[in-house]
C-alpha cells in the first residue's frame, strides 16, 4: 500500500542527494519504488564490503498477495562465511531502516498477536 508517486517536494529532496548521480527520470511523476532501488544500487556499489568486480543487482520480482518483493544480488568482498553473514545483515538493516526515507512500508503478514490485539479493541467498543 506504500508505493506511490513522489511529491515535488520529495523530489527536490532527492534531487540534492550525492546517491542521486546517474539517475535516469522517467519524464513523468516517478515512483517512489523506483528511486529506492536506484538508491541501494548505488548502497550496495559503494559500500566497500560488496565485491566490485561481480553482479550488483537490485530488481523488483513478480508482486504476490504479500507484496512487491525486491531482489538484492551482490557479493562479498570477503570470502569468510561469518564476515558475509554479517555483511548480509547489515544491509538488510540498512534497508530496512531507509524505507520510511522513501514513503515505504515492508509487508509483515499479522501474528497471533496482532489479531488477539484487534480482538481487545472490537470486544471494548460492545
Amino acid at each position: 500500500h506504500s508505493v506511490r508517486f513522489c511529491t515535488a517536494e520529495e523530489m527536490a529532496y532527492y534531487r540534492q542527494q550525492p546517491w542521486m548521480e546517474g539517475f535516469e527520470e522517467t519524464g513523468q511523476e516517478e515512483v517512489n519504488l523506483y528511486i529506492f532501488r536506484h538508491y541501494m544500487d548505488w548502497y550496495l556499489k559503494n559500500h566497500p564490503e560488496v565485491h566490485k568486480g561481480m553482479t550488483i543487482l537490485v530488481r523488483q520480482m513478480q508482486p504476490t498477495s504479500e507484496g512487491m518483493p525486491i531482489e538484492l544480488y551482490f557479493f562479498s568482498a570477503d570470502t569468510a562465511w561469518l564476515r558475509y553473514e554479517h555483511l548480509q545483515a547489515e544491509v538488510f538493516d540498512h534497508l530496512l531502516a531507509v524505507l520510511h526515507t522513501f514513503g515505504l512500508k515492508a509487508f509483515q503478514s499479522p501474528t497471533g498477536m496482532d489479531i488477539q490485539k484487534v480482538k481487545s479493541i472490537e470486544e471494548r467498543k460492545i
